[in-house]
């Protein structure tokens, strides 16, 4: 997982509430066995029309938004289903951090474990995000080491962030990652059960 630690980029606006799973990756594209590949699909039914043309009123197809990692949404966002493809569909695409006044809970976790930084702020303050993300080139700082979304203009608000979720992603760890921390111990404790395995007393039919 690549570590998160300082991000400048353009912001998109997604001014939604409850934007749920099913919207951010539609259940027609969860047939692929690798979590690459969703990014092309990531607000598929909002992107496009129904001949799968774009749709030019939509925010990610807008020009000023091209290359944005950073996405601005209202309540309650990854509410739904727990698919964790919706977090593969957003870091797919190019998402790294998305900033709203509250997300669906599963959605929390399954964005952390792959390298997705979720910030809480007040819904005050991100309804002036969202405004400022429809500026020309709006772009916004997000600093998990100093826990701090700022952007040039003067706006600078703190954030909280769990302790062990903020030391996964500076160090990109995923739960694969969390558990090789630990390869020698687990190295030791097979060899303990095998060696004792093989001396345990065993019936016939056991040795056999």
């Amino acid at each position: 997982m690549q570590p998160f630690r300082t991000l400048t980029s353009l912001a998109v606006p997604l001014d939604a509430v409850n934007v749920d799973t099913d919207q951010i990756i539609p259940k027609q594209f969860l047939k692929r066995i690798e979590r690459t590949g969703y990014g092309e699909f990531l607000f598929f039914d909002w992107r496009m029309n129904p001949d799968r043309t774009p749709n030019p009123d939509f925010v990610l197809n807008k020009p000023q938004y091209r290359g944005a990692h950073i996405l601005i949404a209202g309540r309650n966002f990854g509410c739904g289903s727990s698919r964790e493809h919706a977090a593969w569909a957003l870091t797919d695409y190019g998402f790294r951090c998305v900033i709203a006044p509250a997300f669906a809970d599963i959605f929390y976790s399954n964005a952390g474990k792959n390298g997705v930084l979720l910030i809480t702020l007040p819904d005050a303050k991100v309804a002036e995000l969202l405004q400022r993300a429809t500026q020309p080139d709006y772009k916004l700082t997000v600093s998990l080491e100093s826990q701090t979304v700022a952007d040039a203009q003067g706006f600078q608000e703190r954030f909280t962030i769990d302790e062990f979720r903020r030391m996964c992603l500076l160090e990109g760890l995923d739960d694969i990652g969390l558990a090789m921390r630990h390869t020698a111990a687990l190295d030791r404790f097979e060899q303990r059960h095998d060696a004792e395995f093989w001396t345990m007393p065993r019936s016939k039919e056991q040795r056999a």
